[in-house]
């Protein structure tokens, strides 16, 4: 069990008509709300989590936690629940069937409903290893905490098409809850326009976030140096080009944003150069980048904003490929 010093990130702060977690050096914010943002982060990435495995008691613990706040952030559900369940086995383990869910719901739109984009952040992650917890507080609490916060927003301003969220299961080691969503979605696929995928944005030194998916989809290109023109972070487009990354400096592969990109669906996938604590037992909490993590989210907002603002534009050229 890891024990935090009381003083080393948090103070506490009265936010809303709740008390929640602020990180001391977490900026104030416009677009979202602060508070709970920090205490869902928190509490996703806590050590009573058991590093949400897939299918293990944490990462079912995490999938009713993802649930309540879906509906908590007014994410409506597409039938009478949440959960989009699976059966699925790890690489090289075939005879092991692990039971997976993804969580989905949507957001409806003011004047196109029956147009989707869908914005994706997967929930699992790698459990206990050799007695220590991967907390995962980057990859991918961050991404799915998120979530809540941008439907929030939305709620409150409403997009002019429909946005569904998907918080992926198994996407660690299998990528099956994005493969599971792309196979059965909850609406038709041709509807699908795009995929915003969110994976690993609460920690940067260098205050840089990277948008991944411009080398395949360059249409992609103006609304995104739009958004970086008048963004709090470095917003940097890269990691895409298969001449130049190599390893795992080449994105695309490593996200659930691959399976819409292999269904003719574009993406764009959110995440940062995390290097150095990514599947790391050192992921935890009080080691996220509090400033940068807000203002990154502010930023994917304004992306989605671009997004939806031009969706027929980005579904024509979607249709030309």
């Amino acid at each position: 069990m890891k024990f935090l010093p009381f003083l080393l990130l948090l103070v506490q702060l009265t936010v809303g008509n709740g008390i929640g977690q602020i990180p001391a050096s977490a900026p104030r914010s416009k677009m979202i709300d602060v508070g709970p943002l920090f205490t869902d982060l928190r509490d996703l990435s806590a050590d009573d989590m058991e590093g949400r495995l897939s299918g293990s008691r944490g990462g079912i613990k995490a999938r009713e936690f993802v649930q309540m706040r879906f509906k908590q952030s007014g994410i409506k559900p597409f039938l009478d629940s949440y959960l989009q369940p699976f059966e699925f086995s790890y690489p090289g383990k075939p005879d092991v069937k692990v039971q997976g869910a993804n969580v989905v719901g949507f957001i409806s739109g003011m004047q196109t409903p029956d147009k989707y984009i869908v914005v994706t952040a997967h929930y699992d992650h790698l459990g206990i290893i050799k007695g220590e917890i991967y907390n995962g507080a980057d990859d991918n609490a961050s991404g799915t905490t998120s979530l809540f916060a941008i439907a929030q927003y939305f709620n409150k301003h409403r997009p002019a098409n429909s946005i569904i969220f998907v918080a992926t299961d198994a996407e660690e080691g299998s990528g099956a809850g994005g493969l599971t969503f792309i196979k059965k979605p909850p609406v038709r696929r041709d509807l699908l326009i795009m995929d915003v995928n969110i994976d690993a944005i609460a920690r940067d030194k260098n205050n840089t976030l990277f948008a991944v998916g411009t080398y395949d989809y360059p249409f992609f290109r103006p609304y995104l140096e739009k958004v970086a023109s008048k963004s709090a972070v470095k917003l940097v487009l890269g990691h895409d080009d298969p001449n130049r990354d190599k390893g795992e400096d080449y994105w695309p592969t490593l996200q659930d944003g691959m399976s819409f990109r292999d269904n003719n669906i574009p993406y764009i996938y959110f995440g940062v150069e995390d290097y150095e604590q990514i599947h790391k037992p050192t992921d935890d909490y009080p080691t996220i980048t509090p400033k940068f993590y807000v203002q990154a989210i502010e930023t994917i907002i304004a992306a989605i904003e671009q997004f939806d603002k031009n969706l027929p534009e980005i579904e024509s050229n979607k249709n030309k490929k």
